[in-house]
């Protein structure tokens, strides 16, 4: 035990001299009536002494002053390790890059926690962050703070989708050491380490060191970051590598990809191996459900650098391979199509068929190997399909040799060919079989290796133009074009000068062709005719990450991402991840790209042990202040003397008089009197298990009801935040609140209430069958409840395991995330999520409306804390920051409450609005 305040402690050499003086009492003046006669009788020359104070008495005295003095003291069980006590500032440095996004909420209770520390010592605080802020500045010292000041900016510190700069941070203490608050003063401080190694941090311990004592605190090699790389396109499946910094110990992980809605499509599990530091797991997915992830989450983890989000780079696009008719080849085997066949359908959907069939079906990419002249409608079909996003690949071939068009027509040639071939012994012919050359920097066939044994024996040649070097992605060793391309409208036209099959180059049977046409498949952006916006204009930033992986409207500074070059490479491969262009999803409408953080991320490197430097973890926090216990003893205490001294100066009946026949050792044992007054003010508060007085009660007015679970700290913030939510329900509806009230699963009647707010916390034990059963029944007989887990900013294994606990029994229907057509957003306000003290969370609801209690899910799941985010204290002031959004998230958690109990009273009577067209269009209207 320790004490906050131990000078008080002071006041305990008083307590002698106090019970001197509380020993003695004058006794209390009596009023009797007598005649004067009376006087003379009882004379006693005998010297009297005033009655001394009962030794019980003098003891509660003492122990009440004892307690006081104690409670005033702040006592503390288990302290937190305290900064050493100096009189210089305490400096708070805290990573804020993306890595630090894990545990961000262990972060902001050691932040917490070393505040209130320096609070106690008196000591002004420093805050300096390394990461650049979500408005482009660059970091900088702030304060002296005072500690109410540095707790409010604490709680609204958030980690940022992109790395620290601490390069940024020391040129920052360099500034504040010469011309600002760090001018020639000492300092402790305290840094709260990422656990990532990027060049500064040596040059950055070294600063600090200079400056005072250093402290480092990190989570822990077992709780380093994990990032998740860009996923390969593998044969079948999806290769999806993580890395981590730190790698002697094993870590099981798992790799989730979600669809749009937020349903998990898929799953994964590997694990590290000591000494491991990077690993690829397979993603296995149908298809269909493979083009509809958006997202591949890691399992249990937080943070931008657990997500990755998923554009058309990573879907199997249709590719149609074009036929000279319905019959197709008779010989496949030795056909151009087989070996396309077996090249792309790795890879993408193939599909075969006549052109027009193709078009029709729908293909992201058409493949014509050696087709000469095209029919006419063929061709104004394929020109106006390329225009509108399609990718067109022809190959060379005899018939495209002999038959070349006419000046003025429509070719679908990327550049004019000359009549025939080059060929081994023709006119323009080579003695050996030509070798392909190195790919240039702006092909899309960079960082291909070419092999030494491809080679082209025969080829279709260009005609030379001024603008034949721009469109040549691939040359032979002497010069002459192998790839051309151009763009097209909205899409792209490539022609291969060579065979599909060996007869004229080896090309078909290599590695290399494989690797070439996948990279002409990402040339895509999906099916024509769906994509928005100028093909070749700037992508507008759509929805952006946050530091905790959530996808959330981008800021003002946010930049347009240039678009796709003509190698299909995304421009944000060479984008530097920051305020300008942090992660998310950039495009118009259902053109998008995604912009992920493992694409600018170098290695990562763990950092190394610091010398002259502490190391301490983040942890959870084992102090409990005594405080409120001692001073509330204390009151009690003054409680019963105060009763015991009205007693004594007969302004109250003695015990001896009252109409109570009391047992002969109760009659006069005031000390057996304080001791049961004492028993029964600190008895625990029980109320009468559903009484009719309750029972009234409940019914007469509308009580907004929470589940009891035991946590003092969370009922009464649930209990505040519902209040909170009443007022608003007062001033903005027409629901009368009375207030809330506490509900006692064993012992009150559910049926009495709506809708039961349950925080689950880690102290709940598992229900009895006879609770799970009263549940049950009121599940069925239309009451609500809603389990809030309070995690979202940092899911908590355990946490969930409680719920699941609590829930096993009950009867809870399907879930389904909650999306922004559902009934629970526009039962009041129109609403598309639904945040609470923390953002972002997913709600879930019963995945399909059914019959029973007017469609109204009977159970929703959410992780959000709204009763945080609705909490206020007697005055009506807010108990809790909220983040990221602020007063504004307040305000969208107030009108979430307010159409979470709209769709409990009213039921899901909104959800006709979807009718309302097909009405009026009955009316003729």
């Amino acid at each position: 035990m320790a004490f906050a305040s131990p000078l008080v402690l002071w006041a305990l050499v008083l307590l002698p001299g106090l019970w001197w003086l509380l020993r003695l009492t004058p006794p209390a003046p009596k009023r009797v009536t007598f005649p004067a006669l009376r006087l003379l009788l009882g004379l006693s020359a005998t010297e009297e002494t005033p009655a001394r104070t009962p030794w019980w008495l003098l003891v509660l005295r003492l122990a009440l002053c004892a307690l006081l003095i104690i409670g005033l003291a702040r006592p503390l069980l288990h302290p937190d390790a305290a900064p050493a006590a100096g009189g210089g500032p305490l400096l708070l440095l805290v990573d804020t890059g993306w890595a630090a996004g894990r545990d961000w909420p262990e972060r902001q209770q050691a932040l917490d926690r070393l505040v209130t520390q320096a609070e106690r010592q008196d000591r002004p605080v420093l805050l300096l962050t390394t990461a650049t802020s979500a408005g482009g500045e660059a970091p900088q010292v702030q304060g002296p703070l005072s500690a109410t000041a540095a707790r409010r900016l604490v709680q609204a510190l958030a980690p940022q989708p992109w790395p620290s700069d601490r390069a940024a941070a020391l040129a920052a203490l360099d500034t504040a050491q010469r011309t600002g608050p760090l001018a020639g003063i000492t300092v402790d401080s305290y840094w709260l380490a990422d656990g990532l190694n990027d060049g500064s941090v040596g040059a950055l311990a070294n600063r600090l060191r200079s400056l005072g004592r250093v402290t480092v605190m990190t989570a822990g090699a077992d709780h380093g970051p994990l990032l998740l790389r860009a996923p390969n396109n593998g044969a079948g499946a999806l290769m999806v590598p993580v890395e981590r910094a730190e790698g002697s110990q094993p870590q099981p992980i798992a790799v989730e990809a979600l669809g749009e809605d937020g349903r998990a499509l898929g799953r994964v599990e590997g694990i590290f191996t000591p000494g491991q530091r990077q690993l690829a797991l397979p993603l296995t997915l149908p298809g269909e459900l493979r083009n509809a992830a958006v997202r591949l989450h890691l399992e249990d983890r937080t943070g931008v650098g657990a997500t990755l989000l998923l554009d058309d780079r990573w879907r199997r696009r249709p590719v149609g391979l074009a036929s000279a008719g319905p019959g197709g080849d008779s010989q496949p085997l030795l056909s151009s199509l087989y070996y396309l066949d077996r090249a792309l359908a790795p890879y993408a959907e193939v599909r075969r068929g006549v052109v027009p069939a193709l078009l029709e079906g729908g293909v992201s990419v058409l493949v014509l190997p050696d087709m000469g002249t095209l029919a006419q409608g063929d061709t104004s079909r394929i020109a106006r399909w390329i225009d509108q996003g399609g990718v067109l690949v022809r190959f060379g071939g005899p018939r495209l040799a002999h038959e070349t068009p006419p000046m003025g027509e429509e070719t679908l040639l990327p550049v004019r060919l000359r009549g025939g071939d080059r060929s081994l012994g023709g006119a323009l012919s080579w003695t050996t079989p030509a070798h392909l050359a190195p790919f240039d920097d702006k092909s899309p066939f960079a960082g291909l290796d070419v092999p030494a044994d491809v080679t082209v024996s025969r080829q279709v040649l260009a005609e030379p133009a001024p603008d034949l070097g721009d469109k040549v992605w691939a040359r032979l060793e002497d010069g002459t074009p192998l790839v051309t391309g151009e763009r097209r409208g909205k899409g792209w036209l490539v022609l291969l000068h060579t065979s599909a099959d060996p007869t004229w180059s080896n090309l078909a049977l290599s590695g290399l062709y494989v690797d070439m046409l996948r990279r002409l498949v990402s040339l895509s952006d999906g099916l024509p005719g769906g994509i928005g916006g100028n093909a070749g204009g700037a992508l507008p930033p759509l929805l952006v990450l946050d530091g905790q992986g959530r996808l959330v409207a981008p800021s003002a500074l946010a930049q347009p991402l240039e678009p796709q070059g003509a190698g299909g490479q995304d421009g944000a491969s060479a984008t530097e991840i920051g305020p300008l262009h942090p992660p998310g999803y950039y495009g118009v409408g259902d053109r998008r790209r995604a912009l992920n953080l493992g694409a600018s991320v170098a290695p990562l490197v763990p950092m190394e042990p610091l010398a002259g430097v502490a190391y301490q973890g983040f942890g959870g926090t084992r102090e409990t202040d005594l405080r409120p216990w001692f001073l509330g003893l204390a009151a009690i205490l003054w409680v019963v003397d105060l009763f015991l001294s009205l007693v004594a100066r007969g302004l109250l009946p003695s015990p001896a008089r009252w109409p109570i026949r009391w047992p002969g050792p109760w009659r006069r044992g005031p000390a057996t009197i304080a001791l049961v007054l004492v028993a029964l003010l600190t008895a625990p508060h029980t109320r009468a298990a559903s009484s009719d007085e309750e029972i009234v009660r409940a019914t007469t007015a509308n009580w907004l009801a929470y589940v009891e679970t035991g946590d003092r700290a969370a009922d009464a913030t649930t209990k505040a935040g519902l209040l909170g939510l009443g007022e608003q329900l007062n001033r903005r509806t027409a629901v009368d609140v009375a207030g809330a009230m506490g509900v006692n699963l064993d012992k009150d009647d559910l049926a009495l209430f709506p809708l039961l707010y349950w925080v689950v916390t880690p102290g709940q034990g598992a229900l009895s069958d006879a609770v799970v059963a009263k549940l049950n029944q009121y599940l069925h007989g239309g009451g609500m409840i809603l389990f809030d887990t309070r995690d979202q900013g940092s899911p908590d294994a355990g946490i969930q395991a409680r719920l699941r606990e609590l829930t096993r029994g009950l009867d809870v229907p399907p879930l389904a995330p909650v999306g922004p057509d559902h009934v629970l957003g526009r039962t009041f306000f129109l609403m598309q999520d639904f945040p609470g003290r923390q953002a972002g969370g997913q709600l879930w609801a019963e995945a399909t409306e059914g019959r029973l209690n007017d469609g109204v899910s009977p159970v929703l799941v959410g992780g959000n804390d709204w009763a945080g985010a609705w909490a206020v204290d007697g005055q009506g002031r807010p108990l809790n920051a909220v983040v990221p959004g602020g007063e504004r998230q307040r305000e969208m958690a107030y009108r979430f409450g307010i159409n979470l109990m709209m769709y409990a009273l009213t039921g899901n009577y909104k959800a006709d609005q979807v009718h309302v067209p097909a009405i009026l269009e009955r009316l003729g209207q």
